[in-house]
């Protein structure tokens, strides 16, 4: 059952942060992760704060620095753009892989990067230690799906496909509130829980973001995204990777490879890269990659499976990469 709540449409940014300022104000951009969360109770709301008619943050345009996506392009125009395709491709595949066609129509890229954690207790009848509870109950119970890097406690795993895609490029987010705009690298816009259990991201109060913008690619850059699920379609990630390679020939000059599925943030593998960099691009480099990849993984009783997931999923990626 929905609470009672006041709906205001924002008609400027400095309308939307005024509202914002109340307690218990929630943004809405696409509504595809509010509604949810209203429902499920997990947080309280008093007003919602709907961004959706802000053309200020619609559209993808280029310029010399890169390409800007306004945070209320939907998850669908981003998939079906020529610019994203053609420059971007994994942040294409990620986008395309969310959900489903009903929901990337309506979800931004906003929302799917500021969402709320799908872990089942978090949005259950259950206080855990992210909703200032005293434990994690996915430590003790059915964390078929839950992560294994970064846990510290917390072992939800972060829901976003195109985040991942997104810290791969090296983008950057642009942040607005009452206290004015700032900047900073989209990788780091998450907070591991042993950081702030109780937060998913750096945005204070009111925050907004606005824009992304992904920095011109390499001519020489190669990218995917992979994705498993349990089911085809209308799932989030068991496991994933975004892979953005530069390459000289065959040998990998640099790397960044981000895994979806694995850890409460997107989880960017320095040990994946550090595996693959200087190296030619071959079976054997990809399989011990993929094996760098979860080096340091924690699993808990039902999820060691993902271990050797990520290791397939990972050499899959780089052996399908190096043939592109």
């Amino acid at each position: 059952m929905m609470p009672e709540f006041t709906y205001i449409r924002a008609k400027s940014l400095k309308d939307a942060f005024s509202h914002l300022s109340g307690e218990g104000a929630r943004i809405h951009a696409g509504g595809t992760d509010i509604l949810g969360c209203m429902r499920d109770k997990i947080f309280d709301v008093k007003s919602v704060v709907s961004i959706s008619g802000l053309n200020d943050l619609k559209g993808i345009r280029e310029t010399g620095e890169g390409l800007h996506i306004g945070a209320l392009v939907t998850l669908t125009e981003i998939a079906e753009n020529p610019a994203v395709n053609g420059r971007y491709p994994a942040l294409a595949q990620g986008a395309a892989s969310a959900s489903s066609p009903q929901l990337r129509n309506q979800g931004t890229i906003g929302g799917n990067l500021c969402q709320k954690p799908r872990c089942w207790y978090y949005r259950g009848e259950f206080h855990c230690l992210r909703k200032g509870g005293d434990r994690c109950f996915a430590v003790a119970g059915e964390n078929h799906y839950h992560c294994i890097l970064g846990g510290e406690g917390c072992y939800i795993v972060h829901p976003s496909d195109t985040a991942p895609a997104l810290i791969a490029y090296g983008a950057a987010v642009h942040i607005e509130g009452r206290k004015g705009k700032r900047s900073i690298p989209i990788e780091n816009l998450f907070v591991l829980p042993s950081q702030d259990v109780t937060r998913e991201t750096v945005l204070e109060p009111g925050e907004i973001v606005t824009e992304i913008l992904l920095p011109p690619p390499a001519k020489q850059m190669k990218s995917s995204y992979r994705k498993v699920r349990a089911r085809r379609s209308w799932d989030f990630a068991v496991a994933g990777v975004a892979l953005a390679l530069q390459l000289k020939g065959d040998i990998v000059s640099s790397a960044r490879i981000v895994l979806s599925g694995a850890a409460p943030i997107p989880w960017r593998s320095k040990e994946a890269e550090d595996s693959i960099t200087g190296k030619i691009l071959d079976t054997a480099n990809a399989r011990k990659t993929g094996a760098a990849a979860v080096s340091g993984a924690q699993p808990l009783e039902h999820n060691g499976y993902k271990i050797q997931l990520f290791r397939g999923i990972i050499e899959e990626a780089l052996i399908t990469i190096s043939a592109a």
